[in-house]
């Protein structure tokens, strides 16, 4: 999958002119990336330009589901099946609606809503969703997580010429500032 941001882009927005260390940094923008898309639970920009096929297991009776990657901008195709043994059905655009704010996928009938069939993959979406390359405040967020990690101030207690920081927070959490960029991109 894609990194967040490149280098060069973290080099530039950090002020760095050296290469002594981009190996290292390299692999800490490859580890940040991979973090902040879990964290986010979102790809961001991985499905922008390929598609991604969501099967989606329907536990209630809902006329309603979340998709996974934000924001969406096409859906592909919406498959359905009644059980695990039977055939996906292909949907028409008149049989379902996305709302477009929250990324949810209605199933409708006529004039209203109808639920969706229950069960494991009961309902396969096939989509594209992100951003063409990275936001600008997601970018400036990611390069001072990898600033962040590369200077260690991720570890409880470090030491810097004899002197010892200790951590304040016992739960070691992203940098408030870095936290709050990121929940923007956050699925719930």
């Amino acid at each position: 999958m894609a990194d967040l941001i490149s280098l060069n882009d973290y080099k530039e927005l950090e002020g760095v002119t050296n290469t002594q260390h981009d190996a290292r940094t390299e692999l800490v923008i490859d580890s940040v990336s991979q973090l902040v898309k879990t964290y986010c639970g979102n790809s961001i920009i991985d499905f922008y330009s390929s598609n991604k096929v969501e099967p989606v297991t329907v536990k209630y009776s809902t006329d309603f589901i979340q998709l996974t990657e934000s924001p969406v901008n096409t859906i592909v195709s919406v498959k359905e099946r009644d059980d695990v043994s039977s055939a996906y059905t292909t949907l028409t655009t008149a049989e379902f609606e996305l709302e477009k704010d929250t990324d949810t996928l209605y199933r409708i009938s006529s004039a209203s809503t109808k639920h969706w069939p229950q069960g494991i993959n009961a309902v396969e979406v096939t989509y594209t969703a992100g951003y063409t390359t990275t936001p600008a405040d997601l970018k400036l967020a990611v390069a001072d997580l990898v600033t962040h990690y590369l200077k260690g101030e991720h570890k409880e207690r470090r030491t810097i010429s004899g002197a010892t920081i200790q951590n304040q927070k016992s739960d070691i959490a992203f940098p408030d500032h870095i936290k709050r960029v990121l929940d923007l991109y956050k699925t719930y």
